[in-house]
């Protein structure tokens, strides 16, 4: 429940507003350098506070590591880290403490546990993404080893979106303003977009888009763990999924084979296709080329306007949300979805490694 993957696990814990979060990443293999000043990019990237597009909850996100690095590198064993929670203003969430917000957690998790931490949602909050983009990073400093990279940008707010494949953009641009989209354009209406809909005390949600690139032939373990099927549960894991798509995906099923297919040639000695329809996966497999698929999230759940509910005596009631709340999750949600996809391959990479031994 909370443990991710098979060989490579990532089990996090804490709540938005306890004293930290943190988790324990098992099966890391020895001998890695670990880059913490790329740790901290990464950190820095996910982290609350860091434009007017994002909630204003101000922390650091500073990782303490306890264990399994040893004089920079890693040791084997279980790598331990916590991230202390620093500006949290638990006040601002009283008036939640016997009210219901609609379309949030607040119900369900009241129901199947009989308790709720109020606070920021506690363990349903999106503040436990945080150790994800941590231990993302470190996957992604081994597969950088391997030749892989994982990139994620903007690529929808709300109706505005960006027409072409990754391909038509230079994605060098994605960091150079706050909605990480890389049309720096589309990215200006994007802002304005959700600064717009942040004064009216409402969200907007919208789409990333991630590539991942260098994948070797071979990775993805049918039939219940296939590449996409390990992708998908990874993606709609995150706070606020609502879809997820691989290659031509949805758009897909208005074609033909005959228009789909991507068609097996010899280029430069080697085996490719012509097209990449598959998004880089076939039957569950990855077939070399690039692998790219999009997440769909929905408009942040908690917003500032007035709403009917009920409460927890199931009387109906009317609640309006104070506090801290992003009101577009999109463009903190570019590294976490980075993160989850470098977690994914790099565990199924490491179980197609051990099977061949």
């Amino acid at each position: 429940m909370n443990t991710f993957g098979k060989l490579l696990r990532l089990t996090t814990f804490g709540e938005s507003h306890g004293e930290a979060i943190g988790g324990v990443l098992d099966g890391y293999p020895a001998g890695v350098l670990i880059d913490e000043e790329y740790i901290r990019l990464q950190m820095k990237r996910r982290r609350p506070g860091q434009s007017a597009v994002t909630t204003a909850r101000n922390e650091a996100d500073e990782v303490r590591f306890v264990s399994g690095i040893f004089e920079g590198r890693s040791t084997g064993t279980p790598i331990a880290f916590m991230i202390y929670n620093t500006n949290s203003h638990s006040a601002d969430y009283e008036n939640l403490r016997n009210v219901y917000r609609p379309s949030h957690a607040d119900y369900v998790y009241d129901k199947k546990y009989g308790i709720r931490d109020h606070r920021g949602g506690g363990r349903s909050s999106a503040r436990e993404t945080a150790v994800r983009v941590c231990a993302g990073a470190l996957a992604r400093l081994l597969l950088r080893q391997y030749g892989i990279e994982v990139c994620a940008y903007t690529s929808q707010v709300g109706e505005i979106q960006l027409s072409g494949s990754y391909k038509d953009y230079n994605l060098e641009n994605i960091e150079t303003n706050v909605v990480r989209c890389p049309d720096t354009e589309v990215a200006t209406r994007m802002e304005e977009l959700i600064l717009d809909v942040k004064r009216q005390g409402d969200t907007v949600g919208g789409v990333v888009t991630c590539v991942v690139s260098g994948v070797p032939v071979g990775v993805g373990e049918p039939l219940y763990d296939k590449l996409s099927a390990r992708l998908a549960q990874a993606m709609l894991s995150i706070n606020a999924a609502k879809g997820f798509e691989y290659g031509n995906g949805f758009a897909g099923a208005c074609g033909r084979g005959s228009q789909q297919n991507d068609i097996l040639c010899i280029r430069d000695g080697g085996v490719t296709t012509l097209t990449n329809n598959s998004g880089g996966i076939q039957g569950g497999i990855s077939n070399g080329n690039d692998i790219y698929f999009r997440v769909a999230f929905k408009p942040v759940a908690t917003i500032l306007k007035e709403q009917p509910t009920i409460n927890s005596n199931h009387e109906e009631s009317v609640i309006a949300a104070r506090g801290r709340h992003d009101p577009c999750v999109v463009p903190r949600a570019v590294p976490v979805v980075e993160a989850m996809a470098a977690l994914t391959v790099l565990d199924l990479l490491l179980v197609s490694k051990a099977s061949k031994k």
